[in-house]
C-alpha cells in the first residue's frame, strides 16, 4: 500500500502558522532519527495554525486541550504499543488499514485528527469551487442538499465518532457516518473532509450541543485542502 500524503504544501501560506511538514504522509511517522536523537516511530504533527485560529468556531483553551491532551494521547499510546513490535516499521497509513484492537484505535485517532485539523482553516468558509463543486452537485443536488445532509449524519452519530465526506477512484461523492475511530480507509474509500463528534471535541466551548458545533464548524471549512485531496483521490 502506498502512502498518502497530506496536501499541504500550498496551503502553508494561506494559514498563519505551520501547517504539517511538505511531504508528510497524514500522520506518517517522520524519520525515526534526526542529528543522532532517536525519536519514536510515530510523532504528532505540529498544528497548520495557531491554537487561537480558529476563533469563533473554537476557542483557545478547547483546542488546546483536544490538541495537546486528546490528539498527543493517541500518538503517545501508538507508540507505546507498537514500540519493539513489527508494527513500529508500519506507515500509520497501514496500521489504520491493517490494525486491530488497541493499536488500530490509537493509530486511526492519531491519523484521523490530523486530517481533522487540516480540514479547517483560519481563513475556510467560503464555497467549493471547479471539479469539487461539480461533484456534489452531481452527487447530492448542491451545496444546501450536501451540508445538511452531512450535518445530519455527523449529528446523529451514536456516541462517539466522525462525519467523513469520501471519494471512491472514479470520484462518487458518498458521506460516512463512522463510530468511535472508523475512518473510510477501511472501506477503500479516500477521506476528503470530515468533522470530529467525539464529546472532547466541542464539549468547553459547546457543551451538549454538538448540533450547534456542527452548523458552525463550516464557517472553518478548508475548501481548499479538501478539493485537493479529491483531486489526489481521482489520481
Amino acid at each position: 500500500m502506498q502512502r498518502r500524503e497530506f496536501v499541504v504544501g500550498s496551503l502553508a501560506a494561506a494559514s498563519a502558522g505551520a501547517y504539517l511538514g511538505n511531504n508528510l504522509s497524514a500522520g506518517e511517522s517522520q524519520p525515526n532519527t534526526h542529528t543522532g536523537v532517536a525519536k519514536m516511530p510515530f510523532e504528532q504533527p505540529p498544528l497548520p495554525y495557531p491554537m487561537d485560529g480558529l476563533k469563533p468556531l473554537f476557542s483557545e483553551e478547547q483546542v488546546s486541550f483536544h490538541y495537546g491532551k486528546h490528539h498527543a494521547a493517541y500518538y503517545k499510546n501508538l507508540n507505546g504499543l507498537v514500540e519493539g513490535k513489527p508494527e513500529a516499521q508500519l506507515s500509520l497509513d497501514e496500521l489504520v488499514v491493517k490494525g486491530a484492537g488497541a493499536v488500530f484505535n490509537n493509530a486511526a485517532q492519531a491519523w484521523n485528527h490530523t486530517f481533522f485539523w487540516n480540514c479547517l482553516s483560519p481563513n475556510g468558509g467560503r464555497e467549493p469551487n471547479g471539479e469539487l463543486l461539480a461533484a456534489i452537485v452531481r452527487d447530492f443536488g448542491g451545496m444546501t442538499e450536501f451540508r445538511k445532509l452531512f450535518t445530519d449524519a455527523s449529528v446523529k452519530v451514536f456516541g462517539s465518532g466522525w462525519g467523513w465526506l469520501a471519494s471512491d477512484k472514479q470520484g462518487k461523492l458518498e458521506i460516512i457516518p463512522a463510530g468511535n475511530a472508523d475512518n473510510p480507509l477501511r472501506l477503500g474509500k479516500e477521506p476528503l473532509l470530515t468533522v470530529d463528534v467525539w464529546e472532547h471535541a466541542y464539549y468547553i466551548d459547546y457543551r451538549n450541543e454538538r448540533a450547534r458545533f456542527v452548523e458552525n464548524f463550516w464557517t472553518k471549512v478548508n475548501w481548499e485542502f479538501v478539493a485537493q485531496c479529491y483531486a489526489k483521490a481521482k489520481a
